[in-house]
């Protein structure tokens, strides 16, 4: 029988991508140091017990505050409890490096990219219309029609 984690899965289901695992190595040793692939491993296996090992405190930090979802904060108290206060800073940082990327792509991706074309009364009237579609959509009704600006109105006149 295998040993089985908290999720109900064995060890051998929980692990990272190899590739992925080799290339973060390999960026980390000068270019002419070489891994045995038993080394590299032996790594992967260390961060998939890391990783397990902060979730499950995590999880417990989470549960002493009475929260259902683990939040950034709770990781890094985390790390404190476990004793590797010394690269909260960093980790930190890194976190707010991800949002702040996150972010851009989002702009980049053009979710947001027509807001900045709004003026504040076209927003509220887009943002009354979608409310509008989810009630009807909520209701079982038909959903409006978006309705175009006035100066477009090309079917009307």
């Amino acid at each position: 029988m295998e040993p089985m984690d908290i999720v109900g899965k064995s060890k051998e289901d929980a692990s990272l991508p190899k590739a992925t695992m080799t290339k973060i190595i390999k960026e980390m040793l000068p270019p002419d140091v070489r891994v045995a692939r038993d080394a590299q491993d032996l790594l992967i296996e260390c961060c998939v017990e890391f990783i397990n090992l902060v979730s499950s405190e995590s999880n417990e930090v989470c549960n002493r505050e009475d929260k259902r979802t683990i939040a950034p904060e709770h990781v890094l108290k985390a790390l404190e409890v476990l004793g590797f206060s010394e690269y909260i800073e960093e980790v930190y940082a890194a976190y707010e490096q991800h949002k702040l990327e996150t972010m851009q792509d989002t702009l980049k991706a053009g979710k947001w990219s027509n807001v900045a074309e709004m003026s504040e009364e076209e927003a509220l009237a887009e943002q009354q219309r979608m409310f509008a579609e989810a009630r009807a959509r909520m209701n079982g009704g038909a959903v409006a029609p978006k309705q175009q600006p006035e100066g477009d109105q090309s079917l009307g006149s």
